[in-house]
């Protein structure tokens, strides 16, 4: 008896499977399941584009960041690495560089007055301009948290967009488990009012009716993997700024103190 029951339900699974694909259960869905993964499919476009644009931007800063880093150990004078900093402005070390050269200059702007009688500008932050007068900084707090508002800066401008895709990942398939949940309940609505239960009559409804769990999925899987890859290649940036800001003060303790 249950073997015959058992092959019946096959039969009547593959009825069904047969007559329905994926595009009518689409179609067959109502208007709320529509608007719900009308959402999704949004939500999933959006995560996509800004995890193509960020690997891209990523990847560009990469590259920059090892061009200026290597301009910058083998100069000799900050004013040399300043020189090209407009070339590799999407590498975050530029940015840090900016702010601490501006900070560093200022200082010894401050400093060559107070030294230099007769003498109303200050012609750039080199030492062997000050006519062999020794120069110094007035606060080497004051560059290193140039370095620290700069670096911030950096960071939550690599991570622009970032949380679009936390939301995405998070509440996907939330929002297409409740599209799932409304068409199973049209679908138990419908078959009361049939009068019948069989599976040919409550499988269609209840297959429409997961649809949408499964474009919440659809969007949430892309996002979560693109959040968690993206946040990893930022804070490996974020240590080469931290790393680079280190340096930066080590040679300004040097030469200017």
């Amino acid at each position: 008896m249950f073997g015959s029951i058992t092959a019946n339900l096959l039969s009547q699974v593959g009825a069904v499977g047969t007559e329905k694909d994926f595009i009518s259960l689409v179609t067959e869905s109502g208007p709320f399941e529509w608007a719900i993964i009308a959402i999704l499919l949004l939500f999933s476009a959006i995560s996509w584009g800004i995890i193509i644009g960020k690997v891209r931007a990523l990847k560009v800063a990469r590259e920059q960041t090892a061009i200026f880093l290597n301009v910058f150990r083998k100069s000799s004078k900050f004013s040399e690495v300043n020189a090209v900093c407009t070339k590799l402005r999407k590498s975050p070390m530029v940015g840090l560089f900016l702010a601490a050269y501006s900070e560093l200059n200022y200082q010894l702007r401050i400093g060559s007055k107070s030294r230099l009688k007769g003498k109303d500008s200050f012609p750039g932050f080199e030492k062997e301009e000050f006519d062999n007068v020794k120069t110094t900084i007035q606060s080497m707090e004051g560059i290193s948290r140039s370095l620290q508002r700069a670096s911030a800066i950096e960071v939550n401008r690599l991570e622009r967009s970032l949380n679009f895709l936390a939301t995405t990942a998070a509440i996907s398939p939330f929002i297409g488990l409740l599209g799932t949940v409304i068409g199973i309940i049209d679908a138990f609505r419908d078959i009361g009012m049939q009068g019948q239960a069989s599976l040919a009559t409550v499988a269609p409804g209840i297959s429409a009716a997961l649809i949408a769990t499964a474009v919440g999925l659809f969007a949430a899987i892309p996002a979560a993997i693109g959040y968690n890859f993206l946040l990893n290649k930022i804070k490996i940036l974020a240590t080469q700024m931290d790393d680079f800001s280190l340096e930066f003060i080590s040679i300004t303790e040097r030469n200017f103190t």
